[in-house]
């Protein structure tokens, strides 16, 4: 119980886990591998729905903050899902890889200090062993219901 222990320490709460919209599941494992769909940085509403606290374009509607604040919400719900998925967070390994999609304005080059938000969560959370990874960034033109930024990865965990 590592992991909770150090949510708690750090006075993180998991999110509840967000919605799955459409025909896909949050998580696939092969062998020791986890790949853990794209999310976005939603909270739950009053009602329990899914929103964008701020939507927009980084570089004209959201400020490279914002930006980095929406990618730390993109990892905590990677995190509930991979609660969800494994029944502990002590199973996680390591964070392997992720993958981020800044939703930009064209030109805006600051996609990698934005996604920092997710890889600093994981490293506060998970320490740096577990929670430094590769990383692959892309800013693009746009983003389902016009999140900031979008996330996945790819973690390794200990089987059962």
């Amino acid at each position: 119980m590592y992991t909770e222990k150090r949510l708690q320490e750090l006075g993180i709460d998991l999110p509840e886990t967000r919605t799955v919209p459409a025909n896909f599941i949050p998580c696939v494992q092969v062998r020791d591998l986890v790949w853990v769909s794209g999310t976005l940085g939603t909270v739950k509403d009053e009602r329990g729905a899914d929103r964008i606290p701020k939507p927009g374009k980084l570089g004209r509607e959201i400020s490279d903050e914002e930006g980095y604040q929406s990618a730390r919400r993109c990892a905590l719900n990677h995190l509930a899902w991979l609660k969800e998925y494994l029944g502990d967070l002590d199973r996680i390994k390591r964070i392997v890889k992720i993958n981020g999609y800044v939703n930009g304005v064209e030109g805006f080059d600051r996609g990698p200090w934005v996604a920092d938000g997710a890889s600093d969560l994981l490293v506060e959370v998970l320490g740096p062993e577990r929670g430094q990874h590769a990383r692959a960034i892309v800013v693009v033109a746009g983003l389902a219901f016009q999140a900031p930024i979008e996330t996945e990865m790819v973690v390794q965990i200990d089987p059962d």
